[in-house]
């Protein structure tokens, strides 16, 4: 753009000295020939039948014309260009932030204004301008849905390999069943299914000029065709104010509600016990038994998740004793404590709260690419695994996580 508005100032500066020239020798030509000075009203040539100013007229305007069109040409490029550019480098304006919690996202480029939004550590916005102002370099910056404007000084621009670092290349399935392959063929066999909705993250890309991509999932890695899933960049983003507001409102109803679901199943439980006491039996039931929830918290819904381990992997399910599959373990055990949760472990990573790895307690739902469980404390993971080993136990670290969320 710099060379471009470089000639059109040159064509600018040609016509007015054009103009000026004209000027100095008006009051001559008007004498010699009755042509008028330049009109001060229109900042044109008026001229009668003076040919050689009727031609210098023609050339001002052509100059001024070419100067804007070239201007606007040279603005439309560039924008092309931008755009074109953030088309095929994912990565492009992008800033992160760096800070120890969040930094606010102001209304506007003062310290003093309004926050509409916090953006978090490693979350990441897409910048669109720069202002300087008395107390440094502000940037209008855009992440999720905020807009608004931050200090430079919090965040990383231009820094592809952070970026990468912060972000997940995904493939949401976007059919009823998604078949995960051994290899990148139709003809491989499949390894594990997964419903429509579901993120996978994608570990090479190497392939996808013929249609596939090497993902990971709970089974493992594998690959899955282009054809049912959408490929995309997911940056944590920004929190606008109002979301934040609804959250942590929604986040107290939850935790009451919580509460009081525990408190009437821990009654039941105890109603139940009192009346079991009270019965004789002649005969013995070789059907396992299983313990009302009782408690509140997340390491209540780990004990009472706990007395499954062995019941069957079942994929689309959702009973504990009869077979589920990860996220309608998790679903179930947190509705035994009243809590609603989607049957989707990529929407999953959504729910509740998110904590940090060092902050991980018992109760925690830990979400992975394609798979979901609960934090059973001491480095374990409570979950639905897969046919082989149904519900389980695993270490809490066996593959990438990618969100930790508390409910209570």
């Amino acid at each position: 753009m710099r060379f471009n508005l470089t000639r059109a100032v040159s064509y600018t500066i040609a016509a007015c000295v054009v103009v000026s020239s004209i000027s100095l020798t008006s009051d001559a030509a008007s004498a010699t020939s009755g042509v008028s000075a330049l009109s001060s009203a229109t900042g044109v040539l008026e001229t009668t039948n003076y040919t050689a100013f009727a031609g210098a007229q023609l050339t001002v305007n052509d100059m001024l014309a070419n100067a804007t069109v070239i201007a606007a040409d040279s603005q439309l490029a560039d924008n092309g260009a931008d755009a074109v550019a953030a088309a095929e480098n994912p990565y492009a304006n992008i800033a992160i932030a760096q800070v120890d919690n969040y930094v606010y996202i102001r209304e506007t480029a003062s310290a003093e204004s309004e926050y509409v939004g916090k953006l978090y550590n490693n979350s990441a916005a897409t910048v669109s301008d720069t202002v300087e102002t008395e107390d440094g370099t502000w940037l209008l910056i855009t992440s999720g849905d905020v807009t608004g404007y931050v200090k430079s000084e919090y965040v990383v621009q231009n820094n592809e390999e952070l970026a990468k670092q912060v972000s997940q290349r995904l493939a949401t399935v976007t059919t009823t069943t998604l078949h995960v392959r051994e290899s990148a063929s139709t003809d491989s066999a499949v390894i594990d299914l997964l419903p429509i909705g579901d993120d996978l993250v994608v570990i090479d890309e190497s392939d996808i000029d013929s249609g596939w991509v090497k993902v990971t999932c709970n089974e493992g890695e594998g690959y899955v065709s282009t054809d049912y899933v959408d490929i995309s960049t997911d940056f944590t983003v920004a929190e606008s104010k109002e979301a934040e507001q609804a959250r942590l409102a929604k986040e107290e109803a939850e935790r009451k509600a919580a509460e009081e679901a525990a408190r009437k199943a821990t009654a039941a439980a105890a109603s139940k016990a009192s009346s079991k006491s009270s019965e004789s039996s002649s005969s013995s039931s070789s059907s396992k038994s299983y313990a009302a929830p009782s408690g509140s918290g997340g390491g209540s819904v780990v004990n009472y998740g706990s007395q499954f381990v062995g019941n069957p992997y079942v994929y689309g399910g959702s009973s504990l004793t009869g077979g589920t599959d990860c996220s309608g373990f998790v679903m179930s055990c947190y509705s035994a404590f009243g809590v609603s949760l989607p049957h989707s472990s990529s929407s999953m990573r959504s729910v509740g709260y998110g904590v940090s790895y060092d902050e991980m307690q018992p109760g925690d739902i830990v979400c992975y690419s394609g798979h979901v469980g609960i934090y059973a404390g001491n480095g374990t993971l409570l979950h639905a695994s897969n046919k082989r080993t149904g519900i389980t136990y695993s270490n809490v670290n066996y593959k990438k996580i990618l969100a930790i969320r508390r409910i209570f």
